[in-house]
């Protein structure tokens, strides 16, 4: 299982960016934003299964990044990745890190969203 500080800890590494939380009434929803321009490549958030259409109410955190639209369906047919819970479907995903074991499975995602975002 990846936990979030694995995400703000490859953040910070590889592009010098620590997570912002924008809405004061929800402390636990997280935004890693490009330090230039501020355009947010990625979301953390906790969310119960049932949000992802899992048969369970069980609080899960989440990754929200951006993806290429031609690899949005290829990347949905992988366990832990899921239609965009609270984004726009047609170019982000959500992954369940509960279901990733470690963050080097989720890196290129990650670098992938943050380029796309530029």
């Amino acid at each position: 299982m990846v936990k979030r500080e694995d995400i703000f800890d490859f953040a910070s590494e590889r592009y010098e960016v620590k997570p912002d939380y924008p809405w004061k009434e929800n402390t636990t929803y997280a935004v890693l934003r490009h330090s230039d321009s501020g355009k947010w490549f990625a979301l953390v958030m906790d969310i119960t299964a049932d949000k992802l259409g899992l048969d369970s109410d069980e609080e899960i955190d989440v990754l929200n990044v951006k993806a290429r639209k031609e690899f949005i369906g290829p990347l949905r047919e992988k366990k832990g990745i899921y239609r965009a819970y609270h984004m726009d479907k047609n170019n982000w995903v959500t992954i369940n890190l509960k279901e990733v074991k470690k963050t080097e499975e989720i890196q290129d995602l990650i670098a992938e969203s943050y380029e796309l975002t530029q």
